[in-house]
């Protein structure tokens, strides 16, 4: 399991994204494991992305707006950043 990002856990955008990703998965009706397991990445790790504990990779943010069918920029609008 990925550790918190010793100097980023906590940061206001990463919390913000976090929370958007979270709401959009929940539209989509899946769960974080299903929607873990469909983008390839672990599932106490996307709990951690939701949670702003992550700076997260730009290529697992594209496997998660593929999954959500959204551009980065539509994921970016969401969160406010």
């Amino acid at each position: 399991m990925a550790k918190p990002s010793p100097s980023y856990n906590g940061n206001k955008k990463l919390v913000a994204l976090g929370a958007a990703i979270r709401g959009l998965r929940l539209k989509t009706g899946l769960s974080q494991e299903a929607f873990a397991d469909e983008a390839g990445i672990d599932r106490s790790y996307l709990g951690g992305i939701e949670r702003g504990e992550h700076n997260i990779a730009i290529m697992n943010l594209i496997k998660i707006t593929d999954i959500l069918k959204i551009t980065l920029s539509d994921l970016f609008r969401s969160a406010k950043l």
